[in-house]
């Protein structure tokens, strides 16, 4: 069993000069009951090593990127061939070409793109895009989606949001909360309706393909060419958040896997090997209303960082090689599979959604097709689990609403060890 008295030092510290003593949400590890969360100290491969010099298998890869691991060595000897010729500029790089280039020629429905410094600011900047483009100001969203935390898509948003049982965030206008209209993922008359009641009014529907901020949902019934069909019938923009399925379900993300081409496209850290970075890109009509070409105004000093970009491109030339995938895709389905089979063997009333390298593990219900089931799912039964992983050297997302990552560094032995931790705690729920 693990101890924790470093980590709960240095957060007895913290709460002094950071509120709540993280510097997001999610880390401070209240929402699965914990009176102080877990410091890190280092991480190789598939393991992370916490202030106590406890040893976890990581199951989250800071949110996705680490898709190839922690201390990935090519990464690495990029990121300090980088840092010798400098850290930042704030003028553009041969390198930055190099990887919008790498993005554009491999992913068809992307004419362009352009860097940012998080996946926040990716979605921010193609909600602003659509509207000039559009000239209208209404956007559609969907129930638990988390796009990052600009104002418009904060309302009723997912991860923390939800595991915080947070609505909205206090700081939101009314007009802004107004002209955000939401719709239930996997529902198409919620949309239908919304078309119907606004009509020319909306500028865009922004949409997790995958939604994975409240727990991993598949779309049904063709939902994606569905979105795909109505915005083109009411000639408005659709925007797939990629920030997290991007380039982890394969190169081209859920865009290519569901063969659905949105008008733009957000990403995340995953394009930077980890690093601060993200992305918005699309297609050239829309792309080329960006300043300096156009009048909607983006700009960061650190967009396209040189650092970042490095791991970037040692990150997505790797990630050319479909085998990763389909080596991913075998690893998730080992380990769903196994657990799938010891909740039928105990009789349990739980459900695992999966897809490629991503799954949840919601406890209470028999399955989670949308917002509503997702909220159904037993929060305190989730907390004993995560306690029960972290303290036999599993790390999991700290909220039932968060997806597990797996990377190219999990192994078998790493795979079993956490289905056997699973089925003693699964023996304990009986």
């Amino acid at each position: 069993m693990n101890k924790f008295e470093n980590s709960k030092k240095i957060y007895n510290k913290a709460i002094k000069k950071i509120p709540g003593g993280v510097n997001s949400p999610v880390r401070n590890f209240g929402s699965v009951d914990m009176k102080y969360p877990v410091f890190i100290k280092k991480a190789y491969k598939s393991i992370l090593i916490d202030e106590d010099n406890n040893k976890y298998i990581d199951l989250i890869g800071s949110w996705g990127p680490m898709i190839l691991g922690h201390n990935n060595k090519k990464i690495i000897k990029s990121v300090k061939k980088a840092l010798k010729k400098g850290t930042s500029y704030g003028l553009p790089t041969k390198q930055e070409v190099q990887l919008a280039k790498l993005i554009v020629e491999n992913i068809p429905f992307i004419d362009k793109i352009r860097f940012t410094t998080s996946g926040t600011e990716a979605t921010m900047s193609a909600i602003r895009l659509a509207r000039a483009y559009t000239k209208r100001d209404k956007i559609i969203k969907f129930k638990g989606c988390y796009h990052g935390h600009s104002d418009s898509l904060l309302v009723s948003g997912g991860s923390y949001l939800l595991t915080g049982e947070i609505i909205d965030s206090n700081g939101i206008t009314k007009k802004t909360i107004e002209d955000t209209l939401l719709a239930d993922y996997n529902n198409k008359e919620s949309v239908i309706e919304l078309f119907e009641k606004y009509k020319d009014e909306i500028a865009a529907v922004i949409v997790e393909p995958i939604p994975a901020n409240m727990g991993i949902i598949l779309p049904k019934d063709n939902f994606l060419q569905f979105l795909r069909d109505i915005t083109k019938e009411y000639n408005s923009i659709l925007i797939f958040d990629e920030v997290i399925s991007g380039f982890r379900i394969g190169f081209t993300g859920a865009s290519g896997y569901y063969n659905v081409t949105p008008d733009l496209v957000t990403y995340g850290k995953i394009i930077g090997g980890g690093f601060p970075v993200g992305a918005f890109g699309g297609k050239k009509e829309i792309m080329d209303m960006i300043a300096p070409v156009g009048n909607v105004y983006h700009a960061g000093t650190l967009s396209g960082n040189p650092i970042a970009v490095a791991a970037g491109i040692a990150t997505l030339t790797k990630l050319l090689d479909n085998q990763i995938y389909i080596d991913l895709e075998e690893k998730q389905n080992y380990i769903t599979t196994k657990l799938n089979k010891l909740i039928k063997k105990y009789n349990l009333k739980v459900c695992i959604n999966s897809i490629g390298s991503l799954f949840t593990i919601y406890f209470g219900v028999k399955k989670v097709e949308n917002y509503e089931d997702s909220l159904k799912a037993d929060k305190d039964m989730f907390n004993k689990y995560f306690k029960y992983m972290l303290e036999n050297g599993v790390m999991l997302p700290p909220s039932k609403y968060e997806a597990i990552f797996l990377s190219t560094c999990h192994s078998k032995k790493n795979l079993d060890y956490i289905i056997k931790l699973t089925e003693e705690f699964f023996i304990s729920m009986n």
